[in-house]
């Protein structure tokens, strides 16, 4: 009986050697564009990649572009890492254009799904609209000579097309999956993960101080999701939240200033105008639009103080629109960092319907004639009980009332009288025909 035991505990032991022994592979992905946010969530996932001895981490990569800091860092990373990493375009449709063409070949490994395109990683000065050949613009021609050298850099230390990288940038050339395997662009591409893991097994890279074969046929795959605090970051590099948390700051602070105590508004508008600033240190900021968007709500402020008859209203709602059109200054063709005009025409739209019709609403409120108290009585007609030369009493709304004469002309007994004013309890009120 024993030696069955034993054999089964061998058995055992082996199984659960081998089950240990199955590298795993860390998949991070990155849809949109590439800011502080994606940086430090790539950055988080490689540590933790070398700290849990993973085998190797796949970076599911979908991208028009973002901020070349970010991607320096990211590159920076790819460079240093312990583990191996593979860059992969994927799915279908996806693009690593511009920041993403760098991360791309930064990687180890590089491969694209069918139906990916890499490239257009031409620097565009923000604001600028010249032709990228122009080369009397000094600074643009300085950012592409930068972002050339970079690409170099990173595709001959990766034994990648040194020449396709600097066209990229100097040319904005862009091309398909196969077009990037034909010119050494990238190495592989794949259907899927796992087809990726299959075509990569046994092949060799070079991480710092070492050399490691890749064993990934059979790995197991797991997840490494963004945190809630980089989600939360990456959500606020978005331009049209930037908008938004802006445009509800100026409100929070405005209700506040006019309902002062109220404090949930002013805490509400505090905070959002917080974050709305963070997330506009990552946007190409237009200060004209912003001083636009500033002097359309104080035009606004000035319709609740002036009679204008509407016109401060709309000059308030043609500043707060174009000044929202021009806000974030994005570069020609690089849409993901501009604000989505349905979000600014809405924005407008509710903007101008509050303060044309709540805020309108109140002020006729305010100004209508009151209807109760010593106020109220202005206006109202009555009758003469005692003759007033000028004093004497009248009867309103059935009430008794001290009266005097507005005019000092004398009002005989029994004769009709208008109330035009209240002084100290006293009305003082002319003759009515009614």
């Amino acid at each position: 009986m024993r030696g069955p035991f034993l054999v089964a505990i061998a058995i055992l032991m082996l199984c659960t050697a081998g089950a240990q022994a199955q590298p795993r592979v860390m998949r991070i992905t990155v849809s949109g564009s590439i800011n502080p946010a994606s940086a430090k969530y790539i950055r988080d996932a490689l540590r933790e990649a070398a700290d849990e001895d993973v085998h190797a981490v796949i970076l599911r990569l979908n991208t028009p572009g973002g901020l070349l800091q970010s991607t320096r860092e990211i590159v920076a990373d790819f460079l240093s890492a312990e583990v191996p990493v593979i860059v992969y375009v994927a799915p279908g449709g996806a693009q690593a254009a511009s920041a993403g063409a760098f991360i791309t070949i930064a990687g180890h490994i590089a491969a694209m799904a069918p139906g990916t395109n890499i490239g257009a990683a031409h620097p565009v000065t923000l604001g600028d609209g010249e032709n990228i050949a122009d080369s009397t613009n000094i600074p643009l021609a300085k950012a592409t000579n930068d972002a050339a050298a970079f690409a170099r850099s990173i595709a001959e230390r990766r034994g990648r097309n040194v020449q396709w990288a600097e066209r990229a940038v100097r040319g904005s050339v862009s091309v398909t999956e196969r077009e990037a395997l034909r010119d050494s662009v990238i190495d592989v591409v794949a259907e899927s993960t796992a087809d990726l893991l299959r075509q990569i097994d046994g092949r060799r890279v070079a991480v710092p101080g070492d050399t490691v074969t890749l064993r990934t046929v059979d790995a197991q795959v797991f997840d490494r999701e963004m945190t809630f605090q980089q989600e939360i970051l990456d959500i606020l590099s978005d331009p049209n939240i930037a908008y938004i948390l802006l445009m509800l700051g100026i409100y929070g602070l405005f209700f506040e200033l006019y309902n002062p105590g109220a404090i949930f508004p002013g805490v509400v508008g505090g905070i959002c105008l917080i974050l709305a600033f963070y997330s506009m240190n990552t946007l190409p900021v237009n200060y004209a639009g912003l001083a636009l968007i500033i002097f359309g709500i104080i035009l606004f402020v000035l319709e609740i103080k002036v009679v204008s008859h509407g016109l401060l209203s709309i000059g308030g709602i043609v500043s707060l629109f174009f000044g929202s059109l021009m806000l974030i200054e994005s570069p020609p063709g690089v849409e993901f960092m501009e604000v989505s005009l349905s979000v600014i025409i809405t924005v407008t739209a509710c903007t101008a319907a509050f303060f044309l019709f709540v805020v309108g609403k109140g002020i006729a409120i305010m100004r209508k004639q009151p209807t109760t108290g010593l106020e109220g009585l202005v206006g109202e007609t009555g009758v003469v009980r005692d003759t007033l030369d000028p004093s004497g009493s009248v009867a309103v709304h059935g009430e008794i009332w001290k009266a005097r004469s507005a005019s000092g002309a004398p009002i005989p007994e029994k004769r009709s009288i208008r109330v035009t004013g209240v002084k100290q309890l006293t009305l003082l009120v002319e003759e009515s025909d009614e």
